[in-house]
């Protein structure tokens, strides 16, 4: 069963959201303002979110750019949602790397066929093993460096010790 985590601050579109999605099998939890839908990413682990453009804390917009930027949130699938008289920015939506939109109020086949790809992608994304972190490339020539320099620092002190080390079993001999 996949998870939807559905960010809306009216009452209404929650309701109307949770209600659509339960009837087709989906777990649903519904959070009212953007920090909150961050908090709780962690502990819900979602397939899919569907977030308002116009949350209070963080926005719809902000909230994808988050999880888009994060490895441990790959799988995650983003809808934007906005009302009819409310602002939509397209070119944001894009440059976040929204997965799509929803309009509100919503519409039960529209929100589905919306929502059931996505969270078919989510599932194989999350069955897909992340790639292992490339190790960084070791420079010879900058190690090389790093050790002359340090190396330059620390002579005198060497110096001074092999010197005096010397010179007392020098003397402890002499006697």
């Amino acid at each position: 069963m996949s998870r939807i985590l559905l960010a809306d601050d009216s009452p209404h579109a929650q309701r109307m959201g949770e209600r659509i999605l339960r009837d087709e099998g989906f777990e649903v939890v519904s959070v009212t303002d953007g920090d909150t839908a961050l908090l709780r990413l962690g502990d819900v682990d979602p397939d899919v979110v569907v977030a308002d453009v116009l949350l209070p804390g963080k926005s719809g917009y902000e909230i994808c750019e988050y999880i888009k930027s994060q490895p441990r949130h790959r799988h995650i699938r983003v809808l934007l949602t906005a009302g009819l008289l409310e602002p939509y920015d397209p070119e944001r939506a894009r440059a976040v790397s929204s997965d799509g939109a929803i309009r509100k109020p919503f519409e039960a086949s529209a929100m589905l066929a919306a929502i059931k790809p996505q969270a078919e992608v989510a599932g194989l994304t999350r069955a897909v093993p992340a790639p292992e972190p490339k190790p960084p490339e070791i420079d010879p020539e900058l190690v090389r460096a790093a050790v002359t320099v340090a190396l330059d620092r620390a002579m005198p002190a060497i110096v001074e010790e092999i010197t005096q080390h010397i010179v007392e079993k020098l003397q402890s001999h002499a006697r």
